[in-house]
């Protein structure tokens, strides 16, 4: 069971390790907000005149997705996976940062505004990361 882990972690490596998690959150966020949505919309005003709140649940489980299939590409091949994520975020951060700011509707908009800023920054970095070369470990003295 160790070394099919091993293997497994080695085939995903860090970037695969990476774009999983960022997935996985991307895709239950959105199956939240189509199964249970926020109550409080005030600072999602903006991203509402688009489309209702259940289409960017979709949006959401569509970048998800498209983050755990890119997870299993190679390096540098992955790069659509930390795109959709991103795209999705980067929406929901500006409006959060506009009802803050200037329209002043939701106090408390700039904090949701970074965390979701944040969440698909990282794949901004990520995306130029090398994977690491192998580590070779060393063989065990008794």
């Amino acid at each position: 069971m160790r070394a099919a882990a091993r293997r497994l972690t080695r085939r995903l490596g860090r970037r695969g390790a990476l774009l999983t998690m960022k997935g996985i959150i991307a895709t239950l966020y959105g199956s939240g907000q189509i199964i249970e949505p926020v109550r409080d919309t005030r600072g999602l005003r903006l991203l509402l005149t688009l489309w209702p709140l259940e289409v960017w649940g979709w949006a959401w489980i569509t970048a998800g997705a498209i983050a755990l299939v890119g997870a299993w590409l190679p390096p540098r091949r992955d790069w659509p996976g930390f795109l959709a994520v991103w795209a999705i975020t980067a929406p929901w951060s500006m409006s959060y940062l506009v009802a803050w700011w200037p329209l002043d509707d939701y106090p408390r908009g700039w904090v949701a505004a970074l965390i979701f800023g944040a969440f698909g920054a990282v794949c901004l970095v990520a995306i130029g990361w090398a994977e690491p070369p192998a580590r070779t470990e060393l063989p065990r003295e008794t």
